[in-house]
């Protein structure tokens, strides 16, 4: 941790925040998470140790809590107060930064199991049916990356192997253009007419596809960034 040596608020919420994952792992709890490791999930690149580190940070300064459930029983890390409160500077950090510093997706962004993981937590299962649904993805890029969601409305399973489940839809996507649909750079539709997302379903499974996520969090802002650089633009 960097101490500033300021009086100043701006430099000593910097000392608590500023150091790398902080925000990340804020972010990642404000969304959901509770648990250790579905935040490791969600942060590909960060150490254990340095996870662990930094949530013990994050407790020290009274930014969250942690919690035990009995012998054998997960950890749970839930936002304090203060903790909570910073859903107006995440949210204004993802404001800012779909206006100003969002564009493609760079090679080392397109990770097809960290987007899986992102599209897991989002899932609306209220609007799944009552029966389980396979959901195989065909990411293309350099090579074709196979990975499955078996959706349920009691959990929401990543698999990384085939399920042994027969596949109920069949997604074929570049894996940027996929990233781009669940940031809201595109709409679905534009996914499917124009950037050749492919859905494989029988008709009423494709209808209600893109009704079963809720996407990012962050799309309405990269949606109204967009329309806002469009106007600008024309």
């Amino acid at each position: 941790m960097y101490k500033y040596g300021q009086y100043c608020p701006v430099a000593m919420a910097t000392e608590i925040l500023g150091d790398r994952w902080t925000l990340l792992i804020v972010r990642d709890l404000l969304s959901g998470a509770r648990h250790f490791n579905d935040l490791e999930r969600g942060l590909p690149g960060i150490s254990r140790g340095l996870l662990s580190s930094r949530l013990s940070r994050l407790e020290n300064v009274g930014v969250l809590e942690k919690h035990s459930h009995g012998r054998g029983r997960k950890t749970e890390y839930l936002l304090t107060t203060a903790g909570e409160e910073l859903y107006d500077v995440i949210n204004s950090l993802t404001v800012w930064g779909a206006r100003w510093a969002f564009g493609e997706p760079s090679e080392e962004q397109l990770d097809p199991i960290l987007l899986l993981w992102w599209m897991r937590d989002r899932v609306r299962r209220d609007q799944l049916p009552q029966d389980r649904i396979v959901i195989q993805f065909d990411f293309l890029h350099k090579k074709k990356e196979t990975y499955w969601l078996v959706l349920t409305r009691e959990d929401v399973s990543v698999c990384l192997t085939y399920p042994g489940y027969s596949v109920d839809v069949l997604v074929t996507t570049p894996i940027s253009t996929f990233f781009q649909l669940w940031m809201g750079h595109i709409s679905y539709r534009e996914a499917v007419d124009t950037y050749d997302v492919q859905i494989e379903a029988i008709p009423a499974l494709a209808r209600d596809f893109p009704k079963w996520f809720a996407w990012s969090l962050a799309a309405p802002a990269v949606r109204a960034a967009r329309l806002e650089a469009e106007k600008r633009n024309s």
